[in-house]
């Protein structure tokens, strides 16, 4: 048995994003999803809106970085919720259950569309630039040191970058390094 769904789409509106009373993390989005093809009549492309739920981290995730309008892809399953109310009257609904969530368009072209970030985009400590430090001069392959690596950063897991301008006149001399 197969049920995976692959959508991208805008979101119709910011996420909703609340926790269970056991402190579980849960949101829920709207997709505005176009269609490949216009209305005869109207001339006019139509959208399907699908909801889309998420848990726990991917919740956590799509609250703090997507808004109203950002460009969204999301895989998961799709789930009916279909039930019974007071009067008897059968409901049918159906939602997709994300597994995984990214980003849908780069942060430049979010705000050059006017959707998604306004701000709330921060990029991860390793993408960051490195504080100003003397890099290693590069030398001429002998029985000379090899230049040494960056200091490690005190935050936990990040990785600096340092400058990368010694390897790009390296790189464009045409000769090896190694």
């Amino acid at each position: 048995m197969l049920n995976k769904v692959i959508l991208m789409g805008r979101l119709c509106a910011d996420p909703d994003f609340r926790q269970t009373p056991s402190g579980v993390a849960v949101c829920r989005i709207r997709l505005a999803i176009d269609r490949r093809f216009t209305n005869k009549q109207t001339g006019e492309r139509e959208a399907d809106f699908i909801n889309v739920s998420c848990w726990r981290q991917q919740a956590e995730f799509v609250s703090r970085y997507f808004h109203k309008g950002s460009m969204i892809i999301v895989e998961g399953s799709l789930r009916n919720n279909d039930y019974t109310d007071q009067n008897g009257v059968k409901h049918y609904s159906m939602e997709v259950l994300a597994d995984n969530v990214t980003f849908g368009e780069s942060k430049r072209s979010a705000q050059e569309n006017g959707g998604g970030y306004q701000g709330a985009y921060q990029q991860p400590a390793y993408a960051q630039p490195a504080p100003a430090q003397s890099a290693p001069a590069y030398q001429q392959p002998a029985a000379q040191s090899a230049p040494q690596a960056p200091a490690a950063n005190n935050a936990p897991g990040a990785m600096q970058l340092g400058d990368l301008g010694d390897f790009e006149e390296i790189l464009s001399d045409g000769e090896v390094p190694f």
